[in-house]
């Protein structure tokens, strides 16, 4: 079992074992291409893409935090509706805010048409939405949920028990909310900043449809565009690199956060409770929650809806609804598959781990750790390094051994596409299965053994049904993700085979907008589901 579980991870491994190695393959027409890159192409990307991560890295840490600090620690009227609420704009993928925010925001669209009739102005009324200050604001408004659910988190612990002790020994608010509660929720700050940022860095979607010159863009341009695979090669390691930054800080932040998990004891008193606000302040911390999901959430959705019913009544529906029914199929097959098969691997990757904590593997402990750290890594590599990533070592494979039918294997069926999805998605549910069984405790397997079970006995007849709900809510997970991703399924997607991301993509390509609606509508309703689990949760 452990030998298999290592070849796993390391198949896992491989496209980032790919991007890497293109270094060590570099001849002179490589070097020439690298050198071509740093005079013309990479300064725009990286000027672009640092401009980019940090203005999303201060809107999302200042939205983020004030939301969650003014659902923790403040009570004011819709308190309990915006602690789910505000979670929402999870369920929007930013490409899809991008298509409904420029049919209503730009030149041509209803809103500047309206208030050009209404005043009589000639010109446009406000700059391009399709700009890099366009794409800050909607990275903003859908991926302030990363920091709002950990900051928030981390004050439920202890934020009102400690606001409550400042208080005793007579410190005003604003120095209880600045000098005690976030210096408390920082460390989940930091690590909610980091998932923002590589979700950013990962986008294609609104970089392309905007027409930025990120780093994730301009793979996709050396390798499809100028049939570049050394330069797509030399941009995804560069991007790969950063990307380790950020999760190297996420995982050294989240470390950081066991000081703020601990148990507030005698502090959690009944007089804790959060601090009542009236009149301004109260319709202030109003405004400052029900904007985020207002704009996040229910703008979009609400043009979305608006184009899918233009579109419905001029368009004949006949044709539409039969091909948005294969779409839909052939996202929902290969999500499935990937759910399933992801979920497989997670369960005995974490069997795997559990045994080797006990007594009959302890000496492999250490390798199922490292494996299960390979596997964990991801989600953090974008989707356009994992596609390219694949390609490389497919392509050299090909040219070593042409008669291997490797290629059209890989490209021309969904493995490829199966194979990326589980790089990308098998640490979202291998997080789920190990949070299933940490509450396991180890004297049930000890007991078990002691009892005479076989390790298939073991898994099947007692772990099996305790992870039953940590198992669907992985395969969940991974199916909504899955449904999401676009730049992968852009490139490895085998003919005829597009999904409800890439078709939602190229329909507001080519300004098709009303069209792109009802794909697009589909993804935020199946994103939907993991939302409404996370905030049922966190309300029990």
């Amino acid at each position: 079992m452990f030998r298999l579980i290592t070849l796993v991870c390391l198949l896992l491994a491989v496209p980032v074992l790919g991007v890497l190695g293109s270094w060590f393959a570099m001849d002179a027409q490589a070097l020439a291409i690298l050198q071509h890159q740093f005079a013309t192409v990479l300064p725009d990307y990286t000027r672009s893409s640092l401009l980019l991560a940090t203005s999303v890295g201060i809107g999302v840490a200042l939205l983020g935090g004030a939301t969650a600090a003014a659902v923790s620690l403040f009570q004011f009227p819709g308190r309990r509706w915006f602690e789910w609420a505000l979670l929402l704009p999870m369920a929007m993928p930013a490409y899809v805010a991008a298509y409904a925010y420029t049919d209503v925001l730009q030149y041509s669209g209803g809103l500047q048409t309206w208030l050009r009739a209404l005043t009589g102005a000639q010109g446009p009324l406000w700059p391009d939405v399709r700009s890099l200050p366009g794409a800050v604001a909607l990275f903003v408004l859908c991926l302030y949920p990363y920091v709002y659910l950990l900051t928030r988190t981390a004050l439920n612990e202890r934020g009102v028990a400690l606001m409550e002790a400042a208080r005793m020994l007579g410190a005003g608010t604003l120095r209880r909310v600045f000098k005690v509660a976030l210096p408390l929720a920082r460390p989940a700050l930091a690590a909610g900043v980091a998932l923002a940022l590589m979700e950013t860095l990962a986008d294609y979607g609104v970089g392309s449809y905007f027409g930025l010159n990120t780093f994730t863009t301009g793979i996709y341009k050396a390798w499809l565009v100028m049939n570049d695979r050394f330069a797509a090669a030399q941009l995804a390691s560069l991007l790969l690199i950063v990307v380790a930054g950020l999760l190297w800080l996420e995982r050294r932040a989240q470390a950081r956060m066991r000081f703020v998990t601990a148990r507030p004891g005698a502090l959690q008193a009944a007089e804790a409770r959060p601090l009542p606000l009236r009149g301004g302040a109260a319709l202030l911390a109003f405004v400052l929650c029900a904007l985020p999901v207002l704009l996040g959430f229910v703008v979009p959705v609400a043009v979305l809806a608006g184009l899918l019913w233009q579109e419905a009544q001029t368009a004949e529906l006949g044709l539409p609804l039969a091909r948005f029914a294969q779409w839909s199929w052939t996202s929902f097959k290969l999500a499935g598959l990937a759910a399933a098969l992801a979920v497989a691997m997670a369960l005995t990757l974490a069997f795997a781990a559990r045994l080797g904590q006990g007594g009959q593997a302890r000496g492999k402990g250490l390798l199922l750790k490292l494996a299960t750290r390979v596997v964990s890594l991801g989600y953090a590599v974008p989707g356009a390094v994992i596609a390219v990533g694949i390609l490389l070592p497919l392509g050299w494979l090909q040219q070593r051994w042409p008669e291997l039918p490797l290629s059209a294997v890989m490209t021309g069926t969904v493995l490829g596409l199966i194979y990326a999805y589980l790089v990308r998605f098998s640490a979202v549910a291998l997080q789920s299965i190990d949070a299933g069984y940490a509450r396991i405790a180890p004297s049930v397997d000890e007991t078990a053994r002691m009892l005479g079970a076989s390790r298939a006995r073991l898994f099947l007849r007692l772990h099996a049904p305790l992870l039953a709900r940590s198992s669907l809510a992985a395969a969940l997970l991974v199916f909504v993700d899955v449904m999401k991703e676009l730049p992968a399924t852009l490139v490895l997607r085998p003919f005829n085979s597009d999904t409800l991301a890439v078709v939602a993509y190229q329909l507001a390509r080519d300004e098709r907008l009303s069209e792109a609606a009802l794909p697009s509508i589909a993804i935020v309703v199946v994103g939907l589901i993991p939302v409404l689990m996370l905030s049922r949760s966190m309300r029990r």
